[in-house]
């Protein structure tokens, strides 16, 4: 079935893209033409704020998607605030819309925490992932964000040697048993020092589908 969170998917296409399309797929290849299109932008501009807030994480989902949605940058309490994403029979895995801000906040703060954010990268990206603040594009939408904390934190994760299949299950594993260590314990071979910003940008253009569907499909 395909989501539908604004039951108008007929008329208005899917997930009322700017091109009334209800091809699925032609606009997942859209969204990732704008992700890859925008990237550099949202990262510099992550690159020249000081301290990240919740109103940044809009600010980026704007940036890589609104050349494709119109609500690009509203989360969920905007979009769709009676709605309570689940996925796998899990009624808890992502906020609730009214406590979307909340969550995202609390994982920025965690993730700007720099002693933290060595230390428990992939706690961050859990907490990040949780917050699920948007519609689609979650996934690219918090590797983005991850890449900029890491790099304040001197680190950088080589999401290039994960494995997609294996990184999902230590993150549903993060996302249904919070704060355990599931997704640090997977991610710890693949922490390496720091990157410089444009290979951050190379790395995240060059991954096949980890972004894509990081936070699951809705």
């Amino acid at each position: 079935m395909t989501f539908d969170p604004f039951r108008d998917f007929e008329a208005r296409g899917y997930l009322r893209n700017l091109y009334g399309s209800k091809d699925v797929a032609a606009v997942k290849a859209l969204e990732q033409k704008s992700f890859k299109k925008n990237l550099s932008r949202a990262i510099a501009t992550l690159a020249s704020t000081q301290f990240i807030e919740y109103k940044h994480i809009l600010s980026i989902h704007q940036t890589l998607f609104g050349d494709i949605y119109p609500w690009a940058g509203e989360d969920r309490l905007a979009t769709a605030p009676d709605l309570n994403i689940t996925k796998g029979g899990y009624e808890r895995m992502f906020a609730h819309p009214r406590d979307v801000r909340r969550a995202g906040e609390y994982a920025l703060d965690r993730g700007q925490d720099l002693a933290f954010m060595r230390e428990r990268p992939g706690e961050v990206m859990g907490l990040l992932a949780h917050a699920h603040p948007f519609l689609d594009g979650n996934g690219r939408t918090i590797m983005v964000l991850h890449a900029e904390l890491a790099c304040r934190a001197r680190i950088s994760i080589d999401w290039g040697q994960t494995d997609k299949t294996d990184y999902l299950v230590a993150l549903t594993k993060e996302l249904n048993d919070p704060e355990q260590g599931h997704l640090d314990l997977y991610l710890k071979p693949f922490i390496r020092d720091a990157v410089e910003r444009k290979q951050s940008i190379s790395a995240l253009k060059s991954l096949k589908g980890l972004g894509e569907t990081t936070i699951g499909e809705e």
